[in-house]
């Protein structure tokens, strides 16, 4: 997960200058645009930690055509595949919006977290019909530790959004704070696709 904040309208710019360094050999990555403030996120699956290497050539020379774009430095890390509650056809989303779902989670409830999350978190995602798609993941090479859900949906955020605004989510916020996770890393961010991947929107 690649993400850069960029100049206040300067997306369009940005993902011209990001696609222009796409290759052929970046299999399934996708860009994404912040739909709430001005920054560019690609998600790239690999298959193992070996291919970061190929990647790093690619990332120096973005880095340094984005510079005059940017507003702070690259945010990287990666994530490990954890479970897809609502999974999908290929590695990640083919839906034209994905929203990031970010928690910390306290170490010694973590695997009290995982069975807890199913009967709640999970159970509100698979009975939700805006949720496409509900991707599990783990901080494996990060600054920023924790759990990153990454959902897929089609309808425009305004719809999408009540999903998780409804009292039994509350709830379920609720009984997450302070019990398993911490003050730190709490966010939810929401992306529109503009490009990659087969079946791109």
């Amino acid at each position: 997960m690649t993400e850069v904040p960029v100049e206040r309208d300067s997306s369009p710019e940005a993902i011209a200058v990001w696609r222009d360094r796409v290759s052929a050999a970046d299999r399934g990555s996708v860009l994404y645009e912040s739909t709430e403030a001005p920054a560019v996120l690609e998600l790239t699956p690999l298959a193992g930690l070996a291919e970061l290497a190929a990647l790093s050539g690619r990332w120096h020379d973005l880095r340094k055509a984005l510079a005059p774009l940017s507003t702070g430095d690259v945010r990287r890390q990666v994530l490990e595949f954890v479970g897809a509650p609502k999974p999908v056809a290929g590695e990640l989303p083919d839906t034209p919006y994905i929203q990031l779902r970010h928690v910390e989670v306290k170490p010694p409830v973590h695997e009290e977290y995982l069975s807890w999350r199913e009967g709640t978190i999970f159970a509100e995602v698979l009975k939700s019909e805006r949720i496409e798609a509900f991707l599990a993941y783990h901080s494996l090479l990060s600054t920023e530790p924790g759990v990153m859900f990454v959902a897929g949906f089609s309808c425009p955020p305004r719809e999408y959004l009540p999903t998780f605004a409804s009292e039994r989510y509350a709830e379920i916020a609720r009984q997450a704070h302070p019990r398993f996770v911490t003050d730190e890393g709490l966010y939810t961010r929401v992306y529109r696709r503009v490009s990659g991947g087969e079946g791109s929107r």
